[in-house]
């Protein structure tokens, strides 16, 4: 056969590790005098081949034939991996790639795509991080995710590692937190050895993932490096994601030549999840946990446990180990009692709430009158604890959309507008998760 000629022509002008990596295992497809159809293990390999064998192949094949055939690449799962050489140092290196230096941060086993549990809430993240794990162009080179805090930043970055690191072992990966960045970044002036630190970033990756940019407020060198870092890799093409608690246009001490860098691609958010969402991750957990709950137990605790998605996790862990002690499967006090440890809510008084107790309550803790509240003023120290009322009077009584307007001489539409801007404010303002975790306190109190 042409192809296993060609192979022979190869392994006289390559070394043999780069031959046996790189062209043994490619298999010969479909063969004919005007085309040539050969197969690789996967697309990483197939692309490494296309850009560093494909003008090599077709020149032995010029050699071999007057008029050569035309030369195609396709992907077949039935051709395993190869292994890559393990150099003096003991670390895998692949024959025909320069040594270099990976940078990969602690990883949790869980935080996998498999384990992501998806909803309206993160469906264009999860999707975004995926393509750019599988090195697919859909949703561009460039992501900037921004979520609060437990709502699956770090999961879906972790989930991009272990793919590429499965699926394509070979791609020279870059995965720290902005803060590491920083600290690295000081340690290599001080040895005066800056230009190995660039070069190990820009000459040396295919994909970089930054967390928690937010926190380089402030920090000019770390700023200007860094941005000079995106600039080479994002003009070359390569695959960056990076996290933050806050989108780009709200990042406090930034330089702007660095926010425009940053805002270069994709910017998605992940939002805190819907009920839905919140009683699959239940699911899921206690499945992984090996914890028998029911339906009524589950949306019980998709009721109440809103926002952080580690309050879900804790409060399975809770579950588990009541059941454990009790050796007896979770029943409803038990599923009462982990809530009531978690979100301060006495769940039994529950049924005396009602509206005009929420807003008696609002008034005296804002000090503002009811007659205020009610009022069409919009002065923002009248409109935040209205909204503020509007929500908690949603989530904690039986009230209609409608009624609740009624209550502060309003419609349904300026509710729905005031539970929407408290739910985002909760997730990315910790001064007002803190008032209305301390509201929900006294409202279990009453």
């Amino acid at each position: 056969m042409l192809w296993e000629t060609v192979k022979q022509t190869l392994s006289s002008t390559l070394s043999a590790s780069e031959y046996s990596l790189w062209i043994k295992p490619i298999i010969c497809v479909k063969e004919s005098k005007q085309h040539l159809e050969i197969a690789c293990p996967d697309r990483f390999f197939c692309a490494w081949v296309r850009d560093r064998y494909l003008k090599l192949i077709e020149a032995s094949l010029n050699s071999l034939s007057g008029s050569p055939p035309s030369i195609s690449l396709t992907v077949s799962d039935t051709i395993p991996t190869p292994q890559p050489e393990a150099n003096g140092s003991g670390q895998l290196r692949l024959p025909g790639m320069n040594r270099f230096k990976a940078t990969v941060r602690a990883l949790h086993p869980g935080y996998t795509f498999e384990q992501f549990m998806v909803g309206d809430s993160n469906l264009l993240a999860r999707a975004a991080c995926r393509a750019i794990a599988d090195a697919d162009p859909a949703f561009g080179n460039n992501l900037f995710l921004t979520s609060g805090t437990g709502l699956g930043k770090s999961h879906l970055t972790q989930a991009v590692v272990h793919q590429v690191m499965h699926s394509a072992p070979q791609t020279r990966l870059h995965y720290l937190t902005a803060q590491q960045f920083s600290a690295e970044m000081v340690k290599n002036i001080r040895e005066n050895t800056m230009e190995q630190f660039s070069n190990r970033f820009i000459q040396g990756c295919d994909l970089l993932l930054v967390e928690d940019v937010h926190t380089l407020s402030g920090k000019t060198k770390t700023q200007e490096e860094l941005n000079n870092i995106l600039d080479y890799l994002i003009k070359s093409g390569k695959r960056v994601i990076l996290t933050s608690a806050v989108a780009p246009r709200s990042l406090n001490g930034v330089d702007e030549d660095f926010r425009s860098r940053m805002s270069s691609g994709l910017i998605t958010d992940i939002k805190a999840p819907e009920y839905s969402t919140r009683a699959a991750i239940i699911r899921c957990k206690a499945g992984l946990g090996r914890l028998s709950l029911s339906d009524e137990h589950v949306h019980l605790l998709a009721e109440h446990l809103q926002g952080d998605i580690r309050r879900i996790e804790n409060a399975v862990m809770g579950l588990r180990a009541k059941a454990s002690l009790c050796n007896a499967a979770p029943d409803t006090d038990m599923v009462r009692e982990v809530l009531e440890s978690l979100v301060n809510l006495d769940l039994s008084d529950r049924k005396n709430l009602n509206g005009e107790g929420i807003r008696e309550l609002i008034s005296s803790q804002f000090q503002v009158s009811i007659d205020e509240l009610i009022s069409r003023s919009r002065k923002r120290c009248v409109t935040f604890p209205r909204q503020i009322a509007m929500y908690l009077t949603r989530k904690y009584t039986e009230e209609s959309l409608a009624n609740i307007g009624g209550l502060y001489n309003r419609d349904h539409s300026t509710v729905m507008y005031a539970i929407k801007t408290v739910s985002r404010d909760i997730v990315q303002k910790s001064s007002v998760r803190q008032q209305v975790e301390m509201l929900t306190d006294k409202l279990g109190s009453k």
